[in-house]
């Protein structure tokens, strides 16, 4: 019996395409939540803010990465499980031997929590090691949480966002305030501020990070430092604004039953950017529209649930916007 040499082209094992880089890199933080449930009883969640914006630009639809470091210990790997499960591009997720970092809240009602991540993974967070060519493909990049208040991870995002910039990349910044945000974090605020097109900021971030009650105060000074970036200011059940240039608007969220609002503040940014980016040429009452649609979907599953496209598409319809 002949054998061919060569095989058929059909019969031909060729090797996988690259997958294409995502549009969306979110910077920053994945952790553990060890949330206290009895007076001897603790469960644990994955979550972090800005990984939790990542999820919901791929739950959205959009090609997304996560680009931060996990430990490789059980929690790392429920953390690497529920990256691959969110659709996250994994080249991006870094996974270090180093302890993991966790969020103990000790206390729900109201919130009590710590940080415990002394030299942990996230902090070995290194950008050189990313794809090759992931800067060109990304047309968003997004920085918050309390991975900006950690050094030295903090320097290296600074850093990186102001290349982003330069090249291009438009950027959205959360900082989330977290009670490790004191006098300390005050330049690095600013200096997000000033690189950001798009900032995302509640009222209790605002009276956290300027350390007074006056959250207008606060508002205008924020706003003073970059005036040509968009503020998306939220106000929990009271609504949201929006604000561009010298124009305002605002928005009152649409009657939902409530499940539990965590992530709802994640997915209100990520509703933002998605609208932002898919449909760029939309009045910005509908940007806004859509990302408060977005945070109320978040609240009708329980945790940090990143809402589908149709609930938020159902509630965007169902939300009113208006200039002021």
């Amino acid at each position: 019996m002949l054998i061919d040499p060569i095989p058929a082209p059909e019969r031909m094992v060729r090797p996988a395409e690259p997958a294409a880089l995502p549009e969306f890199v979110s910077l920053g933080e994945a952790l553990t939540d060890l949330i206290r449930s009895g007076d001897d009883s603790w469960r644990s969640l994955v979550g972090g803010a800005t990984w939790n914006v990542a999820r919901v630009l791929a739950r959205l639809g959009v090609p997304s990465a996560f680009a931060g470091a996990v430990s490789r210990d059980c929690f790392g790997d429920a953390l690497w499980a529920a990256n691959g499960e969110a659709g996250l591009d994994p080249r991006f997720m870094q996974r270090h031997d180093r302890s993991p970092l966790l969020a103990v809240v000790h206390q729900t009602r109201p919130p009590r929590y710590f940080f415990v991540g002394d030299d942990s993974a996230d902090l070995h967070f290194d950008p050189a090691t990313l794809p090759l060519g992931w800067q060109q493909a990304a047309r968003w990049a997004h920085f918050g949480g309390i991975s900006l208040a950690r050094e030295p991870l903090a320097g290296r995002l600074v850093e990186l966002a102001t290349e982003l910039r330069a090249a291009g990349v438009r950027i959205s910044y959360d900082p989330n305030f977290r009670a490790c945000m004191d006098a300390r974090y005050d330049a690095t605020f600013r200096r997000m501020a000033q690189l950001a097109d798009v900032i995302k900021v509640s009222d209790e971030d605002l009276c956290g990070l300027f350390r007074h009650d006056d959250t207008e105060a606060g508002l205008a000074t924020l706003r003073g430092w970059n005036p040509s970036a968009s503020v998306l200011y939220t106000r929990g059940a009271e609504g949201a604004s929006f604000h561009l240039d010298r124009h305002c608007w605002s928005c009152r969220p649409p009657a939902i039953e409530v499940v539990d609002t965590v992530g709802a503040g994640d997915a209100s940014i990520g509703g933002l950017i998605y609208s932002l980016m898919r449909r760029p040429d939309a009045a910005p009452a509908e940007h806004l529209r859509f990302a408060v649609a977005a945070g109320a979907a978040a609240c009708l599953a329980a945790g940090a649930t990143p809402p589908s496209l149709p609930a938020v598409t159902r509630l965007a319809a169902a939300t009113v916007a208006g200039e002021d």
